[in-house]
């Protein structure tokens, strides 16, 4: 097959480097939707680099959602655009705000399926993980208070009974809990909202949807 490639390799990761030259090519047309890659041998022989180096750029092209490896088949054109870069990754670089913002919008909606489903094992979850982030807050102990604050809110998550919003919830406060722990100097902000969390579990523990929507709204209304 044709060495289709005109420039030396230049960059550290030679992976990389490779990856991006297919998804140029699948951008380009050069692959279409559905059709297989050439083999491992073919690609090496393409970029002259070795089988770890192709191996590695096809991984980087799944997670882009470029691409669908089929053990025994091949690997597949899935998309000619993909879905850019993995959320978790994106997440590293964005901004503070957007991250708050995103954070409270999940907020909100897993407070509501909290107060619909939830069980009593949920409940004393959430009981015990406020309990903490109280004490951590008047201790003015920070990272263990953020750590709690997160702990209850993935425990309102779990008690919503929806994995998707739970994982998505998961990724963004661990993502935000950095940003925080950069942020804050004390657990003052923790104290002062307190109240308003023990409003939300109460909400919650009385299966009440309309008032947990309420006071997960007064909570993400709060200055940050």
């Amino acid at each position: 097959m044709t060495n289709i490639h005109t420039s030396p390799l230049k960059r550290l990761s030679l992976a990389e480097e490779v990856a991006d030259r297919l998804q140029e090519l699948i951008a380009s047309g050069k692959y279409q939707v559905g059709q297989k890659l050439p083999t491992e041998p073919e690609l090496m022989t393409q970029f002259s680099v070795g089988r770890s180096s192709i191996r590695e750029a096809v991984k980087i092209l799944s997670h882009r959602g470029l691409v669908r490896v089929q053990q025994g088949l091949g690997t597949f054109v899935l998309s000619l655009s993909g879905t850019g870069e993995p959320l978790s990754q994106r997440l590293q670089r964005a901004d503070f705000d957007d991250l708050v913002e995103v954070r409270f919008l999940l907020e909100v909606k897993i407070a509501e399926k909290a107060a619909m489903h939830r069980n009593n094992k949920d409940v004393e979850k959430m009981k015990s993980v406020l309990k903490k982030r109280f004490e951590y807050a008047s201790a003015n102990q920070l990272e263990p208070c953020i750590q709690a604050d997160i702990n209850f809110h993935m425990a309102i998550a779990e008690a919503g009974k929806n994995e998707i919003m739970r994982d998505l919830y998961k990724i963004v406060a661990e993502h935000l809990k950095k940003s925080f722990l950069l942020r804050y100097q004390n657990t003052d902000s923790f104290i002062h909202t307190q109240h308003y969390h023990d409003a939300l579990l109460q909400s919650i523990v009385d299966k009440d949807p309309k008032k947990a929507l309420v006071w997960a709204t007064k909570i993400s209304d709060q200055p940050k």
